[in-house]
């Protein structure tokens, strides 16, 4: 793939999603294009045409079937080819909330399984990306197990975080003097700008998340050879073990999207399935502090 920095983000997504549906569908359609972006049929046209111009190679228009077909010699140029892109579009597709709503995608029968998304006010997050850009304080109103009804806190924020299916912030919280990830789902009212921060509370003084940390997952090792070997081809291991890099503080929630319960170890293999390879140098991260 090529970094193609020069595109505005809009034509890199029409491009990207025309790649997709070739690649994977072996077919696209002006109609298609159209649909997901809201615009009409000759602008659609243009952009397909605006794409063969960048890649003169990969399509070709079939008469009979009336849309442009991938050519023999198909090679991505804005998307990576990889079938993570194909089924995230699938998951977009069933969601009425989505620009992608409508495309007729699945040319096999796909399904999804729709989760409930946490409510995010769009002032809180509107506040917190200000907050966390111009480095400045915000009093808000945080509900938490303890205190349900919530309770105010004075927060600096600096990045925004999607994990275990919500968002979170990343917060230096006044109160505790210490980093914490604050769910914007438990964001009551709107916060409001109390001042620049005090002290280096920002992105560069959180330590934390500034460490990068290796988590390396391995095949259940009570499990028989054959069905560890398995595993790791479900889970893309290289030589039996998978490796991911993530900052400190994310290592939970990576964990988490795995189904590997760190505190927890079942008495069944086949419902563990793969275990943590260096617990010991991920202690601090998979603590309960």
């Amino acid at each position: 793939m090529h970094a193609h920095t020069a595109l505005p983000w809009d034509t890199l997504a029409r491009y990207r999603l025309i790649e997709i549906l070739a690649f994977w569908e072996g077919r696209v359609v002006a109609a298609q294009i159209g649909e997901a972006f809201g615009i009409g049929r000759q602008q659609a046209q243009k952009v397909l045409r605006c794409y063969r111009e960048q890649a003169p190679d990969n399509l070709t228009y079939d008469e009979s079937r009336r849309g442009f077909l991938p050519s023999a010699t198909f090679r991505p140029r804005f998307t990576r080819g990889r079938v993570e892109e194909y089924l995230h579009l699938l998951s977009a597709h069933v969601d009425l909330d989505s620009p992608f709503a409508g495309l007729g995608l699945g040319a096999a029968d796909t399904e999804s399984l729709p989760l409930p998304s946490r409510a995010v006010e769009p002032l809180v997050v509107r506040e917190v990306v200000k907050a966390a850009r111009a480095g400045r304080r915000l009093e808000v109103v945080y509900a938490s197990f303890r205190n349900p009804a919530g309770e105010a806190r004075i927060l600096v924020p600096h990045t925004l975080v999607f994990a275990a299916g919500r968002w979170h912030v990343r917060a230096y919280c006044e109160k505790h003097r210490e980093y914490r990830d604050f769910v914007l789902s438990r964001f009551r009212g709107v916060p409001e700008d109390t001042g620049e921060m005090l002290g280096e509370h920002g992105k560069n003084g959180d330590e934390a998340w500034q460490t990068r940390v290796e988590v390396r997952l391995i095949p259940d090792r009570r499990l028989p050879p054959e069905e560890r070997e398995m595993l790791a081809v479900d889970y893309g291991m290289h030589d039996g073990e998978l490796t991911l890099h993530c900052r400190g503080p994310l290592v939970l929630y990576a964990l988490h999207e795995l189904g590997v319960n760190p505190h927890h170890v079942e008495a069944e293999p086949r419902a563990q399935q793969i275990e943590i390879a260096n617990r010991q140098a991920l202690a601090e991260w998979i603590s309960w502090a």
